[in-house]
């Protein structure tokens, strides 16, 4: 079975988790600048299957759209000129950055493990591809 693959865009660095071929489990892949994630993507689909991306969609707690959701919004349309077989769906990030922040906190991180945003990205990017694998594979 092939991938999936999640993505915590930001406009600095972008998270980047996949799930193993059996699609069970996700595990946070790597952090890239954000201006050469095609460029990684396509580097990637080369070496494995992937069957759909899953990218995190910023929103506020009323639904509303964030100052980071039309960047979201970009990416994806990049994305799809690149990959045009490639299926996109958006899922809500919202609380991703703050769940990731705590799972290194429960994990035992250092203050100054936590601070280092690409962990912080790529643990976001794996907790959007579980939680999506719990509502669409549960």
């Amino acid at each position: 079975m092939p991938r999936i693959l999640a993505i915590d865009y930001g406009l600095k660095r972008t998270g980047i988790a996949v799930t193993d071929p059996l699609q069970i489990i996700a595990t946070g892949l790597t952090t890239v600048e954000s201006p050469k994630l095609i460029d990684f993507l396509k580097s990637y689909f080369e070496r494995e299957q992937v069957e759909k991306i899953i990218i995190g969609e910023p929103k506020n707690l009323d639904d509303s759209d964030t100052h980071a959701t039309i960047l979201v919004q970009k990416v994806v349309e990049k994305i799809k000129k690149a990959f045009p077989g490639m299926p996109v769906e958006k899922a809500d990030e919202r609380y991703t950055s703050k769940m990731a922040v705590q799972a290194m906190i429960d994990m035992g991180m250092k203050k100054k493990q936590r601070r280092n945003k690409a962990i912080i990205d790529e643990i976001a990017a794996t907790i959007i591809l579980q939680e999506y694998l719990h509502h669409n594979h549960g």
